[in-house]
C-alpha cells in the first residue's frame, strides 16, 4: 500500500484464492476518525468492488439522519490486504479501506475521507500534489486479568533503549512484521522520550495514502499490542509528569516530480511557495486546531516543559517551534507541524493543514522571521517582543477558534464542519459538568 500503487480486480482474485481468503473487511472511519467494519464473504467480491454494499448511515457518528440512511462502501482497491494474524492453513481474511456513496454513486459529504479527496483536488487544480509524512507516538499498557488496560506502563525504557528495559521492543517487532506484510515501508523502530512510549515510523505517500496508512497502523498497533497482552493507546496524554504522544506532519507540496518547497538558491533552500505555505498555517493553526487536537485531553499535552509545542512560531532547526523545516533538503524538503496528535482523525488533519498551507500559497502570505530561540525558556515579555502567540489553551477556546474562523467550513464543508463542532462541544460540555477524581481529592475532605 503506497502512494503510486495500483492493483487489479484480477490481482485481488488471485490473492484471494491462492491465500484462501474468506472474509472481507470493508473498513471505514467515523467523523472522529474511529475505523468501522462490515464483514462479507469473498464470494461477494464482485459486488464489494462495484460498490454495492449498503450500510445504516444513520447509526455512525456524524453520518446521515435517519430519513436518509442508506449509504454505500466504495472500495479503494490499493488499500486491499490479507491480514497476516488471521493467516493460518487453508484460511485468511482481508480488508479493503472504503470510501462512502450516496445511493446515487456520488461521494457523501459526511465522510472524512472524501473531505481529504476533496483538498487534494483543489491542490491538484493549482498544480499541485501534496506528500505527507506522519509520526505517530504511541503508549503501552499493562492489562488486567479481563484485558482492560490498567494504569500501569508496559515498560520502564527511554528513548531509545534497547531490551531489557525495552519490554515493547518485541511488540514492536510484531507490529513491524505485520505491517510490512500488509505492504508497509517501514523506516524506524524505537523507544520514545517516555516510560511506555513507543513510535514506529513508515515512509511518507500522497495525502489520501497517508492517512489510510495512518488508520491502518492504529488498528494494527491496537491489534498487535492486544495479542501481547497489552493495550495501545494514542491518546495523546495518558499520564501526567511525562510526555504525551503527538502525531508529528511532515508535508510537502509536488509540481510533477519536483518538490515546490525547494530552492537551492535560498540561504535555507526554501522556495517562496514554502514560506507562504509557512505562513498560511501559521495564519490559520488556531482555527484548525480542534480539528488536529481533538480531545480535551490533546490541552494536556500542549504545554510547556514536555516537548510539545504550543507556541506559534517556526524555525529550520528549533524543535520548541510549532513549524520545524527538517535538515533533509532536495526532493526531501518538508514543513514539519509539530501540534497535531494521533487521536486526530488524519483525514481532517491533513485536509487541514494542506488547506492552510494553499490559502497561504494563493494569498502569496509572507512568514514571519524564524525563530531559533528556545521558545519553551523564554519569558513571558521575550515572547510578546517577537510576537509569538499561544495556541489555544483548552478544546474549548479551539471550538470558539474553529467555529469563528474561516479555514474549518472552508475545508470540511458544511456537513462535515457542522457535525464536528456539535460533537466537540457536546464534548466539551461533558467534561465541563463532570465531577473529577482531582476535584474529590482535593475540596471533598476540606470543604
Amino acid at each position: 500500500m503506497t502512494g503510486t500503487k495500483t492493483i487489479s480486480l484480477e490481482t485481488i482474485q488471485e490473492t484471494v484464492k491462492e491465500k484462501s481468503v474468506e472474509l472481507l473487511h470493508l473498513q471505514f472511519v467515523d467523523i472522529e476518525g474511529i475505523l468501522k467494519n462490515v464483514t462479507v464473504t469473498a464470494a461477494q467480491l464482485e459486488d464489494v468492488v462495484e460498490g454495492k454494499i449498503m450500510f445504516d448511515g444513520s447509526s455512525i457518528k456524524g453520518f446521515s439522519p435517519i430519513n436518509k440512511s442508506d449509504l454505500y462502501l466504495q472500495p479503494d482497491l490499493a488499500t486491499f490486504a490479507v491480514l497476516p494474524w488471521t493467516e493460518e492453513e487453508g484460511y485468511s481474511e482481508a480488508r479493503f479501506l472504503c470510501s462512502v456513496t450516496n445511493p446515487d454513486g456520488t461521494l457523501f459529504d459526511g465522510d472524512t475521507r472524501n473531505v481529504l479527496k476533496n483538498t487534494v483536488a483543489k491542490a491538484a487544480e493549482k498544480g499541485y500534489s501534496i506528500s505527507v509524512g506522519p509520526e505517530l507516538e504511541f503508549f503501552l499498557f499493562q492489562t488486567d486479568e479481563d484485558g482492560n488496560p490498567t494504569s500501569k506502563l508496559g515498560d520502564n525504557g527511554g528513548y531509545f533503549e534497547p531490551s531489557p528495559k525495552d519490554f515493547g521492543e518485541r511488540v514492536r517487532l510484531d507490529i513491524y512484521r505485520a505491517l510490512k506484510a500488509m505492504g508497509f515501508t517501514i523506516e524506524a523502530s524505537h523507544h520514545e522520550v517516555a516510560e511506555g512510549q513507543h513510535e514506529i515510523n513508515f515512509k511518507y505517500a500522497d495525502a489520501l495514502t497517508a492517512a489510510d496508512l495512518s488508520t491502518t497502523y492504529k488498528w494494527v498497533v491496537k491489534t498487535i499490542a492486544k495479542q501481547n497482552g497489552l493495550h495501545a493507546t494514542f491518546m495523546p496524554k495518558p499520564v501526567f509528569g511525562i510526555n504525551g504522544s503527538g502525531m508529528h506532519v511532515n508535508m510537502s507540496f509536488f509540481k510533477g516530480s519536483e518538490n515546490a518547497f525547494y530552492d537551492e538558491k535560498d540561504s535555507i533552500q526554501l522556495s517562496e511557495a514554502a514560506y507562504s505555505f509557512i505562513a498560511g498555517v501559521i495564519e490559520n493553526v488556531k482555527s484548525f486546531v480542534a480539528v488536529t487536537n481533538p480531545l480535551v485531553n490533546s490541552y494536556k499535552r500542549l504545554v510547556p516543559g514536555y516537548e510539545a509545542p504550543c507556541y506559534i512560531a517556526w524555525s529550520a532547526s528549533n524543535r520548541s517551534a510549532l513549524i520545524r523545516i527538517p535538515a533533509k533538503k532536495g526532493l526531501a524538503t518538508r514543513v514539519e507541524l509539530r501540534c497535531p496528535d494521533p487521536s486526530s482523525n488524519p483525514y481532517l488533519t491533513f485536509a487541514v493543514i494542506a488547506s492552510a498551507g494553499l490559502d497561504g500559497i494563493e494569498k502569496g502570505l509572507k512568514a514571519p522571521a524564524a525563530i531559533n530561540e528556545d521558545i519553551f525558556h523564554m519569558s513571558e515579555d521575550r515572547r510578546a517582543e517577537l510576537g509569538i502567540e499561544n495556541l489555544p489553551g483548552s478544546l474549548e477556546g479551539a471550538i470558539a477558534e474553529l467555529e469563528s474562523g474561516e479555514i474549518g467550513l472552508k475545508t470540511l464543508g458544511e456537513h462535515v464542519f457542522g457535525e464536528y463542532l456539535a460533537a466537540k462541544k457536546a464534548e466539551w460540555d461533558s467534561y465541563r459538568t463532570a465531577v473529577h477524581s482531582w476535584e474529590i481529592e482535593n475540596y471533598k475532605a476540606k470543604f
